[in-house]
């Protein structure tokens, strides 16, 4: 399987990194080396690595108990049209509306004025499932998160067979040259970042000017009160099924509309705000909400960001 011909940098120094053997890359200006194991490029700082431990071992506990992933392979390439585990279809028909929606009125366009393959970023890439259907339709794409797991992480990318460079690294290092890309995605994970301003600026570093950015499956309320019902919720559920909270890390956990147009003002962006079909049934959620006197539930809208 051939790679795509992406650079490497230092994610200390944005140095390219120069390779010294076909699984080995070295910083030119601190001798740090990164490895290629198992096919997952190692770009994550070991200081780093320390401080997403904790997170990163109890993130695995949850979807563990959740029974994410599988050993069938056919179980990934179905994503995220079909879950042939039966145990989170109710998730993954959001992801699979989500999904048609951003390709409908985003991705297909986008094919359409470049009238070539483009070079696109899958930020919290999972078990690679974005990458599968995008380097299926002929785009260069490179898969970024900190889990390397078989099951729910970048090690579930050996299931499919496109070519998609896998690289273990965090959204404000990333490891790769300025203008590097014409598309980042975040695939259900920018609220995982404790600054929203920080990643994008990071990520808009890495896109051509005129490149976008695109925010899938984050989850939006109207109202920070109703985001902040929904973390108190969570964490308590998890503490009492886990015996943990889940917040080993500082997160911002949703957005609002108050949050993205200060960052169209602080980092000189436009949104555009498409919203997906998920069925009469999710239509009708903010008033039965409403009715029972619930917090807001979550909207999950695409939002397709570009520079003014």
């Amino acid at each position: 399987m051939n790679i795509p011909p992406l650079n490497l940098t230092c994610p200390n120094c944005h140095a390219r990194l120069e390779a010294q053997a076909a699984d080995l890359l070295v910083c030119p200006n601190d001798g740090r080396e990164y490895l290629c194991e198992e096919g997952i490029w190692r770009c994550l700082l070991p200081e780093r690595a320390q401080y997403y431990a904790r997170f990163l071992q109890e993130y695995e506990t949850v979807r563990l108990a959740e029974g994410r992933g599988s050993r069938d392979p056919q179980y990934y390439r179905a994503l995220p049209f079909e879950d042939l585990s039966g145990r989170s279809g109710k998730d993954w028909h959001i992801r699979a509306r989500s999904f048609t929606t951003f390709v409908k009125q985003v991705l297909s366009p986008l094919e359409h004025e470049q009238g070539a393959a483009m070079k696109i970023l899958d930020l919290g890439a999972g078990n690679g499932w974005l990458s599968n259907r995008l380097a299926q339709r002929g785009h260069c794409m490179a898969a970024i998160d900190l889990r390397t797991g078989e099951l729910d992480g970048l090690g579930a990318l050996r299931y499919y067979n496109s070519a998609i460079l896998a690289v273990q690294a965090e959204f404000d290092r990333l490891p790769f040259m300025d203008d590097e890309f014409d598309l980042a995605i975040f695939n259900a994970s920018l609220h995982y970042t404790s600054d929203y301003a920080t990643t994008l600026e990071e990520a808009l570093r890495v896109l051509v000017p005129s490149g976008r950015l695109a925010i899938i499956d984050s989850p939006l309320y109207h109202q920070a009160k109703s985001g902040q019902a929904m973390v108190s919720e969570r964490q308590g559920r998890f503490k009492r099924l886990y015996g943990f909270p889940s917040n080993a890390l500082p997160s911002q956990d949703f957005l609002t509309p108050a949050q993205l147009e200060k960052l169209s003002h602080d980092l000189g962006l436009s949104w555009q705000t498409i919203w997906p079909f998920f069925g009469l049934g999710w239509l009708l959620r903010p008033w039965r909400a409403r009715l029972r006197g619930q917090r807001e539930p979550a909207s999950f809208p695409v939002l397709v960001g570009r520079y003014l």
